[in-house]
């Protein structure tokens, strides 16, 4: 994460609602709107992040996480917290479902900057994350001119620049939220790509110069560690691994997810999730499983299912595999007895 962040003029710092596992505004690589304001080109970064306020001190930022529904464990809020004390991006690994993409989104409204999403996959390239030329429209703009008789002129300058996510970070003039989601799935060549992205928040566009950020990013990349990542991405970033919830964590967590459920039934369904994650599954179930199974169950309860079988009824939101299916099934007594 890099830059400080506008505060309040008493020092605090807006806080939207929401709830955990809620994804309200991520946006999708190219289909949220533009940061706005056009970038210094082949200058100095204007001085727009330079007067942002200090970040908050680590229990003012624990207490707006968990205000917006997030309840982040010690570890993580020492590793936001100093993330963005020390502006360094921050690399969070786990496996899926344990709430990794959700503290981007989570952060962009704690810190009242929008979320801009890059969602890596196998091939992305420069061009991809960080802008191409419209040439569509390059195009008609040439049969256009030569209609009418008229120049052509440059076919290169901003109104024909397509922006995609990385570049929009740069130019958002009240800095953004970036959040480079599963960075394991692009190449290593992008990787390499990101290094120098990361080293000095600005890019160059060989037809109109050198683009810095006015308001360095806060930057967030999440893995799930399909495969291991460089050595020299790791020692960029501040580094966290998200583990699984322990009980009184995912108890709170699912007590603010899901209206109407009860203690009982929410100590309940926390211990069968746990039992669950200690079978040899194939892919364990995670926070946002047990936050839509408890819905479901609920949903079930509410119709008149008993509370054991309305669980059993919706294991289709918990598991995900016909193989662990199969083997909750030969386990359901010592699961489910006595929940």
């Amino acid at each position: 994460m890099s830059g400080g962040f506008p505060s309040a003029p008493d020092g605090s710092f807006p806080v939207a609602d929401g709830a955990f596992p809620a994804d309200k505004s991520s946006s999708a690589a190219g289909s949220s709107p533009a940061a706005g304001g056009g970038a210094a080109h082949g200058g100095e970064a204007t001085d727009g992040g330079a007067a942002a306020a200090c970040p908050p001190d680590e229990h003012a930022l624990a207490a707006a996480l968990e205000r917006e529904g997030y309840f982040a464990d010690e570890g993580l809020r020492t590793a936001v917290h100093l993330a963005l004390r020390l502006d360094r991006p921050l690399l969070l690994e786990g496996e899926p479902g344990v709430g990794k993409t959700e503290v981007a989104a989570v952060l962009s409204r704690v810190v009242g900057r929008e979320l801009i999403r890059l969602q890596c996959f196998e091939g992305l390239d420069a061009g991809q994350a960080l802008y191409e030329w419209d040439y569509p429209k390059q195009l008609l703009h040439v049969r256009v001119a030569e209609s009418r008789g008229q120049e052509v002129g440059d076919l290169y300058r901003e109104e024909f620049l397509l922006r995609r996510p990385l570049l929009r970070a740069l130019e958002s003039d009240r800095g953004a939220v970036l959040l480079i989601d599963e960075i394991d799935r692009a190449d290593s060549e992008f990787e390499a790509f990101l290094l120098e992205f990361l080293g000095d928040f600005q890019i160059t566009v060989p037809e109109l110069g050198t683009i810095r950020a006015r308001t360095p990013p806060i930057v967030v990349l999440t893995s799930n560690r399909t495969r291991e990542l460089h050595d020299a991405l790791k020692r960029r970033c501040l580094y966290h691994w998200i583990a699984f919830p322990e009980v009184d964590r995912e108890r709170a967590i699912l007590r603010a997810a899901v209206p109407g459920l009860e203690e009982t039934a929410a100590e309940g369904l926390v211990r069968a999730v746990q039992r669950v994650r200690g079978l040899p599954l194939l892919k364990r179930p995670g926070i946002a499983e047990s936050v839509e199974w408890a819905r479901g169950a609920v949903t079930l309860a509410e119709g008149g299912s008993p509370w054991p079988v309305a669980l059993r009824r919706a294991l289709g939101l918990l598991i995900k595999d016909e193989e662990d299916t199969r083997l909750l099934a030969g386990h359901a007594e010592e699961l489910f007895g006595d929940v």
